[in-house]
């Protein structure tokens, strides 16, 4: 199984529910070192799914008083690629260490960005 940590639309249920065709468990948890901002959706079928063109993003600001938080779910390989092929341009996903110590992908900006 994978680990896969979320702050936005793949918390929602029916974005669970269309992405994976189940409910996702997990755990709460917080990424240090980024900052939630907005990101405008253009691709119709995520809209569809989740509901808004406004979804969450995350930028690496490199400040440990920066922190997001959100859940970390496991996942199976095939449900990662779902949740890649879920994830527009905009997104990244990457390793990173949480709070707890757990090791997670994470979608973040393509775009790095520092304060």
């Amino acid at each position: 199984m994978e680990k896969l940590f979320s702050y936005g639309t793949l918390q929602m249920e029916s974005v669970q529910l269309e992405t994976f065709g189940r409910l996702l468990q997990g755990k709460r948890d917080t990424l240090t070192g980024y900052l939630k901002t907005e990101v405008k959706i253009t691709d119709h079928d995520v809209i569809k799914k989740s509901g808004t063109d406004m979804h969450p993003i995350v930028k690496f600001t490199g400040i440990d008083s920066d922190r997001v938080k959100g859940t970390i779910f496991e996942v199976s390989a095939l449900e990662l690629k779902r949740a890649d092929d879920y994830e527009v341009d905009a997104y990244r996903r990457i390793k990173s260490t949480f709070k707890s110590g757990t090791t997670a992908w994470v979608y973040t900006a393509a775009e790095r960005f520092i304060v």
